[in-house]
């Protein structure tokens, strides 16, 4: 702050002393040797103020503060944000108030010998609140929080990374106790191999260096966070360095309620909106998901403009959400036949087999993603997956090329099944490679190939998983064709059906035998 000060009142004496120049030149004397005089002495006045300008501005660039330059949060901004402002994650709270008791008291800890955690690892899928846990933390305690992104320390040349590393450190030693956060700590702490570059090394030699235990007592607490721990070097999960790794997970219902009511505080609600029924439905959606859904919810009511957010207003949303936007069909009649049987067998055989999952929506309409329709199911809850769940979502996936097949014939097969067989292949090779759930259960064929140079036959297996689940899904469709016909007809007449109208047109026509999902 001082270097740009001077330079500011640097810049100023050097305009002041080029305008001196040319005035005094020609109002003090009238000799031409005069005014020669004056005016070379203070054009070099200025040209030396300028020269010094430039050199300050540059050292100011060069020695700016790297928590500063990427970003640093200072103590005020860090305060308004505290654990009240964090719905679910309970786990991690507890975790973090032990540390925001620690920095707030470390008396009360050193009398027992214990000695504060150097770092805290937080590692989830995206969206799920990291960087604001890392926030309320330092918010609670007070302290000053710098946030800087992983990517900040990856550089070009050698060196540049880990002197920024190091001059954070020194930063934030000087400011005494505060919070460092790391967001995307894998784009420089992936773990090391034959392949790393020097700049990669020696700026995670540098973390490791800083964590390591030499500076003791400093009340610097790291914090970091990934999405994918199993890429970090094995040398930054060590105990002394992130002593704590926390898992932050997608929250379920009851997390996703809580969610729900903090981001809606602010906006006006029916009364007919159902913030519950609202969480049950988004199964798998993150905190992030969860604030974005209220936004477009929000944006929708005010196009709109009736003054609050309405049940209509939240559908739309979770439908912009999860499928797109909808857009004008473009199809010829038999092509829309053909979409419509396809998006039929996918809700009709998720109906046989899967009866415990909520279907949402059907549809013919091209969405997002490139679909040329879409069917909207909401899987049920589990903490387990079983085998046959997994065999069942095979079959729905399957379920569309199926129907086609089964209605048109092999020659009228059509390009839309291609993500649906792609997900079903995935499934399969997840199934028979690393799950052992093909007939040897004790047997990972991904874990075995890696030591024993690869295992054959995993393709034909997967190969012959994928058939006997395709002769499964035409035996279901050919029982129960009548189903098929009833709301692939319906879908032409509609275009889109919500789950209860689409599953009411399914029951009416199914045959009385049908199987049952336990």
């Amino acid at each position: 702050m001082e270097l740009k000060k001077l330079t500011s009142i640097l810049a100023a004496l050097a305009l002041a002393a080029g305008l001196t120049a040319a005035l005094l030149s020609f109002t003090l004397d009238r000799s031409l040797h005069t005014r020669a005089t004056l005016s070379q002495v203070f054009i070099f006045v200025a040209l030396a103020l300028f020269i010094a300008l430039a050199t300050l501005r540059g050292r100011a660039r060069r020695a700016e503060p790297v928590g500063t330059a990427r970003g640093a949060v200072g103590r005020n901004e860090a305060q308004r944000c505290t654990f009240s402002d964090v719905a679910a994650n309970e786990q991690a709270l507890e975790s973090l108030r032990q540390l925001r008791d620690y920095l707030k008291d470390p008396g009360k800890y050193v009398r027992y010998g214990a000695r504060m955690p150097r770092g805290v690892l937080l590692y989830g899928p995206p969206g799920t609140g990291k960087t604001l846990l890392a926030r309320a933390l330092a918010g609670e305690a007070g302290v000053p929080f710098f946030a800087l992104s992983g990517s900040d320390f990856v550089e070009k040349f050698v060196g540049v990374g880990a002197s920024r590393v190091r001059e954070l450190f020194k930063k934030a030693r000087k400011a005494g106790k505060c919070v460092i956060f790391i967001d995307e700590i894998d784009a420089m702490g992936k773990r090391r191999d034959d392949n790393s570059s020097d700049e990669r090394d020696q700026t995670l030699n540098a973390l490791l260096s800083e964590m390591s235990g030499f500076y003791t007592g400093d009340g610097v607490i790291v914090i970091a966070a990934t999405n994918r721990i199993e890429m970090l070097d094995p040398a930054l999960l060590r105990p002394g360095r992130f002593d704590r790794q926390i898992e932050v997970g997608l929250p379920e219902k009851r997390q996703r309620l809580s969610i729900l009511k903090k981001h809606s505080e602010n906006k006006p609600l029916d009364g007919d909106v159902d913030l519950e029924e609202l969480a049950a439905q988004t199964v798998s959606f993150s905190g992030a998901s969860l604030e974005n859904l209220l936004n477009e919810a929000a944006l929708a009511a005010a196009v709109r403009g009736t003054g609050s957010i309405g049940r209509e207003d939240l559908r739309a949303a979770f439908y912009r959400t999860v499928a797109g936007v909808d857009r004008a069909i473009t199809a010829t009649a038999r092509e829309r036949r053909i979409i419509a049987v396809h998006e039929a067998g996918h809700a009709l055989v998720s109906r046989l087999l899967a009866p415990e999952n909520r279907l949402a929506r059907v549809s013919i309409l091209p969405a997002g993603h490139g679909a040329a329709g879409y069917n909207l199911c909401v899987p049920a809850e589990r903490v387990m997956v079983e085998k046959r769940h997994l065999e069942n979502q095979i079959c729905v996936l399957l379920a569309g090329r199926a129907a086609e097949q089964l209605a048109f014939g092999d020659d009228a097969l059509t390009a839309g099944a291609s993500s649906d067989l792609a997900r079903a292949a995935e499934l399969a090779t997840a199934m028979v490679t690393e799950l052992g759930m093909d007939g040897e259960p004790a047997v990972s064929l991904k874990a075995l190939g890696r030591g024993c140079g690869g295992v054959t036959g995993a393709a034909e297996r997967c190969k012959a998983l994928l058939g006997t689940q395709y002769e499964h899904v035409k035996a279901l469709i050919s029982t129960e064709a009548d189903a098929l016909k009833a709301l692939a007809d319906a879908l032409m007449e509609a275009e889109s059906l919500e789950g209860a109208a689409a599953e009411a047109i399914l029951d009416a026509h199914l045959s009385n035998n049908r199987p049952k999902s336990a």
